[in-house]
């Protein structure tokens, strides 16, 4: 079976390709949008995502390859995403508005699955060529750009008062923003990087310690989900049901916390207003 160092030179490569040369550098008809105005695509996400696809198929024959800009095409590609034996997940920019707006905060995930079961992740960050990684038997890693590896383990905070909580208010249908909105101050910090990678990277590294899913794209949230409960963190439906590859982007919110007595209390504020 494929490895994260295998996955990470394929992730590395295209960003050396496709994705730095193009940072800085885009022409404006280089940007378009898809699902609302903020809904960026850029040329870096559509070449980036064909050459990491390319490199995938090669590897793995035998998989599923989803990678976000295929699925924006034609949403028919996530059927059968949670019974694939084999499944790649590819965000190839992820954070397109701060990488279109040129904002050094953007990051590539991969995610491997299998029926239904996230294996593998990867949170790459090709400006400074390190990752955060795990596998669904091992350890939560931050691999360096020179291959020094080091353990993460997740916050041990419980108070909320204490906690930084990425909430993505602007995702949430606009009838639970207000109620949505009225937990805010009850967090120590609530906010958004506009870039899934880089919350869960932080997570992941005891940093923060909640994130809120409102839309259940895979290529935003598996890897994530896996690489902060391989740290020591939680990644649960906020409904109590298990977060698996096989729930559609609308079957409700992911919960991702540090510890269980986080989620408990970040559930128990946030429940009410979207439940």
């Amino acid at each position: 079976m494929i490895g994260n160092d295998e996955l990470a030179k394929i992730l590395k490569a295209a960003a050396r390709a496709e994705i730095l040369p193009r940072f800085r550098r885009l022409d404006a008809d280089a940007i378009t949008t898809k699902s609302r105005p903020d809904d960026l695509v850029t040329e870096a996400d559509t070449a980036a995502e064909a050459r990491i696809t390319e490199a995938l198929r090669a590897r793995l024959p035998e998989a599923l390859i989803l990678g976000e800009e295929a699925v924006a095409g034609n949403p028919a590609l996530l059927d059968g995403l949670g019974e694939a034996d084999v499944a790649a997940i590819i965000d190839p920019v992820d954070g397109t508005w701060n990488f279109a707006r040129g904002l050094a905060l953007f990051g590539t995930i991969l995610a491997l699955g299998a029926r239904g079961r996230v294996t593998h992740g990867i949170l790459y960050d090709p400006l400074l060529d390190d990752r955060v990684e795990a596998h669904e038997d091992g350890p939560c890693e931050m691999v360096t750009a020179d291959g020094v590896r080091r353990r993460l383990t997740t916050s041990s905070e419980t108070d909320l008062s204490l906690m930084t909580a990425y909430l993505p208010l602007s995702l949430l249908p606009r009838e639970k923003q207000a109620a949505m909105a009225a937990t805010f101050p009850s967090f120590g910090r609530a906010m958004g990087l506009r870039c899934a990678c880089h919350e869960y990277r932080l997570i992941a590294q005891g940093h923060a310690e909640i994130a809120l899913a409102a839309v259940l794209n895979p290529w935003d949230h598996a890897a994530g989900a896996l690489v902060v409960t391989r740290a020591g963190g939680v990644a649960r439906m906020l409904d109590g049901r298990d977060y698996h590859l096989g729930l559609a982007p609308d079957a409700g919110y992911l919960l991702t916390a540090a510890n269980e007595a986080a989620w408990d209390a970040a559930a128990k504020r946030i429940g009410p207003a979207l439940l």
